[in-house]
């Protein structure tokens, strides 16, 4: 990895569970521009095992005293979903720059309420829609908003398999878990379809997003059966193109991720591996201009860790934020809420209508 910065920003972890120990303190120890300043958990036992392992500077068991303190400039929130809003807002009224794992929030009136505190902090938002630091989608970024000319049609599709935890259970460290660790007051997975769109959803809405533009309407359908749900969506977006997601759960074969996007002067397709291999997509772009197809390597796949550096440039120096903002992330909520309920109701439902918890 390449040598620290002269100046990094000292991070502090909330939450020591698996999404900590698979992607955040290793960003943080081996980011360029970024130091694991401080993680905090009310699990004493996993914090401190934590600790000896990651080293940070320091560590706290009372999250408001870790925001207290005032070496800390910026945290990560790597707990669950149902205290991503709340942990965020007191991070934001302690002045400290925000990292929150996706989703931002589980409904369309807490995603909200954040436009205001971020506005009102000045500080530094980002949700944690790591995919977005993909070479291989940042190279499909780049062609549609330069070469491709108009962008005609998108379809882009998450399925997750039957053998994922037989891959990753092969590449992960071995997560450390704690009986003592904070837990939300309902269980997540108790609703399945409900789980399975905060969990893979939001990464196949930001994908698209993050592509083709503004989401203001979708149409889609759920079908349970075989012990797999699929939800088929078709998708309006503000600039006309066309659009068609495919997020299915799990489905009988390899992991099934990517897209593939029509434009005006070429064509790109993707292929998009399980996230815990850290490996780049393969992004096939094609040029009609001279006829030829181009792929980038993408040799640097830790996604997590790019991610980090991007939130500590714009934090540190003002670089133009690449990652998905606060705007995103309520616009990736929303786009949830209104696939669960056009899923239940068999009707559209365009974007601007909906409201509540997914």
């Amino acid at each position: 990895m390449p040598a620290k910065e002269n100046r990094t920003l000292r991070v502090g972890v909330l939450g020591c569970g698996p999404i900590a120990q698979a992607a955040h303190f290793e960003s943080c120890t081996k980011a360029r521009n970024a130091d694991l300043y401080a993680i905090c958990d009310v699990a004493d036992d996993l914090r401190d095992r934590m600790a000896a392992t990651h080293a940070p500077t320091v560590s706290y068991n009372d999250y408001d005293k870790m925001l207290a303190d005032p070496q800390l400039e910026a945290v990560i929130i790597a707990t669950s979903d149902a205290f991503h809003v709340p942990a965020a807002l007191r991070a934001l009224a302690a002045g400290k720059h925000v990292l929150c794992e996706k989703p931002l929030a589980t409904s369309v009136e807490e995603a909200e309420s954040l436009r205001a505190a971020v506005q009102a902090s000045g500080c530094v938002l980002q949700v944690g829609h790591m995919k977005r630091y993909d070479a291989g989608l940042q190279a499909a970024k780049t062609f549609i908003d330069g070469p491709m000319g108009q962008l005609v049609a998108l379809k882009a599709w998450y399925c997750d398999n039957t053998h994922r935890y037989a891959m990753t259970d092969a590449v992960q460290p071995l997560m450390v878990t704690s009986k003592n660790a904070r837990k939300p007051s309902e269980n997540p997975k108790a609703d399945l379809d409900r789980y399975y769109m905060l969990a893979h959803g939001s990464h196949l809405v930001d994908t698209a997003r993050y592509f083709a533009g503004e989401i203001v309407a979708v149409d889609a359908r759920l079908l349970n059966r075989a012990g797999m749900r699929c939800w088929f969506v078709d998708v309006e977006f503000a600039n006309g193109v066309l659009g068609h997601l495919d997020l299915t759960v799990a489905v009988r074969m390899d992991w099934h991720e990517g897209f593939q996007i029509y434009g005006e002067q070429g064509s790109i397709l993707g292929k998009t591996y399980n996230p815990w291999y850290y490996k780049s997509s393969e992004v096939d772009i094609f040029h009609e201009s001279d006829g030829s197809t181009h792929r980038v390597l993408g040799a640097d796949g830790h996604f997590y860790r790019r991610q980090l550096e991007g939130f500590a440039d714009t934090v540190l120096n003002g670089t133009p934020q690449t990652g998905a903002d606060i705007e995103d992330g309520i616009a990736s909520v929303r786009t949830m809420v209104a696939i669960a309920q056009s899923a239940r109701s068999g009707q559209p439902v365009r974007l601007a209508d909906v409201s509540g918890p997914l």
